[in-house]
């Protein structure tokens, strides 16, 4: 495939058929306009915002009582309200299916499978509903759970929703520490966790750590089980009972929702947490509803019936956005576990079985199963698929390659990027524009997406900040425990005033996408020339003696000189000829200002828990500085590897 042709180029019908092309067709009708493509719509959804997000209301068919005023204090950012008028609730929209139709499928690993009807999930919801209330569980008070991603966590999820209290969760793998550090900022009524787990074949036992967990909290604490013995579990720990137990008093009856503001808290979600500890940030109903459905039924096409599939953890935003898929009628397809175990077949053999319209996953997924020699276009029926999603860091052009020649030669692929600040993507995909190698296909609608230099600039051609000039309505609510805001206004908008700076260095391209180079505070500054990190990237890990790299600025001589860490494919050492082979094609794929000074290979590379590798982290440790939260990383032992290292003193 040649670089100057698309990978993907939408069918006219496909266009035709769109939910987008209708939407904008829709627009058209009702307001005299003539929009006629993805540019125009873009352009028409950041200068009209009111009549964007109005129809992205009433065309996605939100329920809930809409208001008359849309926007208020649109020019400031931090005061602007979308929909102050309006109410409504986030599981009553989510419930959208009733009957014996799926409405999630749940494999975990190779060990359980399970299929819930609408009925079956609505039936789980009343009974926690009641559950809750009975424990005096009401609005605005916080629910924490330590769960795989499996169906009972989506019900309690919903259950929670619908009385107006507060969701958060992160994934079991989380040390007591990483848990606490989390949910003891909240102060939590509920802590609900599973009684054991499955990864890469092994049964991963919870039991001592759900009970130090609760007992800290020191709240009442529900045990599902998935992989142990929950009764077993519920025994040892203070105040606990199984799901059973603490649903049994109550019949499944029509689910109540309480109708609340737009602007309700409904989810806090957290930042990794690797420099400190976790931010906690709070997302509104109303504004995670509408921008999900945006995403989903827009940018991804998705109908009702469709099967969604993420790979994610309940400790990563993507299970968030996975689950509002059920606000467009489509099945869940949830997955928990190693996607490796047994082999790396097994995300594609679910999706062969289960006809995945929608597969998202992690650019580190898709080099992983690259490198593993998989070619899923050959060995699966993928005709079902029609949009491969991927997001976590950067594709790398041959992850686009990659996916199209292995996986299948007729998919949409959407890179798409945004993040846990705002529960949703700043760019990503449409299926109105082709797919070109490496890049993001563009801006998401009614975001006034740029990219700024230094002095607050746009740009073209050149890398820069990302940032949002205008609001929008998945910005945070708050953070929590910080009163005076002064926490969140220093996240986004100490850069540049009353705009929001992402903290992604990025470049537009010559078709009107975005490529994203890295994190901003994790670009390398030799010689005063920033660099991303993700431009050597994609570069050294294409080549097949790497498995994976990390990449930092060293301060050095009054400048800083580039270190680049290897973790080597198995049985392959680094030789003097593979330094130079890897500085050979980082200097002729990118260029000689990206060339690391050191080269250095390490058994492991640190990375958080949803699979992100960690640079800031590492930075600390090469300095002698501490790194405050440990608790963050998935395997926190790693950082050991980098301190004191004898080639950094010369």
């Amino acid at each position: 495939m040649q670089d100057n042709r698309p990978l993907w180029v939408p069918s006219e019908d496909a266009v035709a058929k769109s939910p987008i092309h209708a939407f904008m067709e829709r627009c058209n009708a009702d307001f005299g306009l003539s929009l006629s493509g993805f540019e125009d719509l873009h352009a028409w959804s950041v200068a009209e915002r009111e009549n964007f997000w109005s129809t992205v209301w009433d065309f996605c068919g939100v329920k809930g009582e809409r208001g008359v005023e849309v926007l208020a204090n649109g020019d400031r950012m931090l005061e602007a309200r979308f929909f102050p008028d309006a109410t409504l609730n986030f599981a009553e929209n989510l419930l959208s299916g009733r009957g014996e139709g799926d409405a999630i499928i749940f494999r975990g690993e190779d060990k359980a499978e399970d299929r819930w009807s609408w009925d079956r999930l609505r039936a789980l919801v009343s009974k926690l509903q009641q559950a809750f209330a009975a424990l005096g569980i009401s609005e605005g008070d916080r629910i924490a759970a330590m769960m795989p991603n499996m169906p009972e966590t989506v019900a309690a999820m919903l259950a929670a929703a619908s009385i107006g209290a507060i969701w958060s969760s992160c994934s079991p793998d989380f040390g007591e520490q990483g848990v606490l550090d989390r949910f003891g900022q909240i102060g939590p009524k509920l802590f609900i966790a599973c009684d054991a787990y499955w990864y890469s074949g092994k049964l991963q036992d919870v039991g001592a750590k759900v009970a130090t967990v609760a007992k800290n909290l020191g709240v009442p604490t529900v045990i599902v089980h998935y992989a142990g013995d929950a009764e077993s579990v519920a025994r040892k720990t203070p105040g606990a009972l199984t799901l059973e137990a603490f649903v049994a008093p109550y019949e499944a009856r029509e689910v109540e929702f309480t109708q609340l503001g737009f602007s309700h808290p409904l989810y806090i979600l957290f930042s990794s947490g690797t420099t400190g500890v976790p931010k906690c940030i709070v997302h509104s109903a109303g504004g995670t509803l509408l921008q999900h459905l945006k995403e989903q039924r827009l940018h991804c096409g998705l109908q009702a019936g469709e099967k969604l599939f993420y790979f994610t953890t309940c400790g990563w935003m993507m299970w968030n956005w996975l689950v509002s898929g059920l606000a467009s009628g489509a099945t869940l397809c949830l997955f928990d576990g190693s996607p490796f175990a047994p082999d790396g077949n097994v995300l594609f053999d679910y999706a062969e079985a289960e006809k995945f319209a929608i597969f998202g996953t992690s650019a580190k997924y898709i080099d992983a199963v690259r490198k593993g020699g998989l070619t899923p276009r050959v060995s699966h029926d993928l005709s079902s698929l029609r949009l491969m999603t991927s997001t976590g860091s950067p594709l790398s052009p041959e992850g686009f390659t990659f996916v199209y020649e292995g996986i299948k030669e007729d998919v949409q692929l959407a890179s798409i990027s945004g993040g846990t600040d705002i529960v949703s993507c700043f760019v990503l995909g449409n299926p109105l524009q082709p797919v070109w190698r490496g890049e993001i296909q563009g801006a998401g609608l009614g975001l006034a997406v740029d990219v700024w230099n230094d002095d607050g600039k746009p740009v073209r051609g050149e890398k820069g900040e990302l940032v949002c000039t205008k609001a929008f309505p998945s910005m945070p609510v708050m953070f929590w425990n910080d009163p005076d805001g002064a926490k969140y206004r220093a996240a986004y908008f100490d850069r540049f005033d009353n705009v929001w700076c992402h903290g992604d260095f990025a470049e537009w391209t010559e078709h009107g996408g975005l490529v994203i180079h890295g994190r901003s505070d994790a670009t390398l500054n030799p010689g005063g020339v920033r660099i991303g990190t993700a431009e050597i990237y994609n570069q050294v890990e294409q080549m097949e003696e790497v498995a994976e790299a990390l990449c930092i600025g060293q301060d050095w001589d009054d400048d800083v000189r580039v270190i680049l860490f290897v973790r080597l494919a198995p049985n392959v050492t680094l030789t003097e000829d593979l330094v130079k082979a890897i500085k050979t094609r980082i200097r002729t794929g990118a260029s000689p200002r990206h060339v690391p000074a050191k080269i250095i290979a390490v058994a492991d590379i640190p990375r958080t828990k949803s699979g992100k590798i960690v640079e800031l982290a590492v930075r600390e440790v090469v300095h002698g500085r501490p790194v405050k939260n440990q608790e963050a990383l998935a395997n926190p032992e790693a950082l050991g590897l980098f301190a004191g290292l004898s080639e950094l003193k010369d």
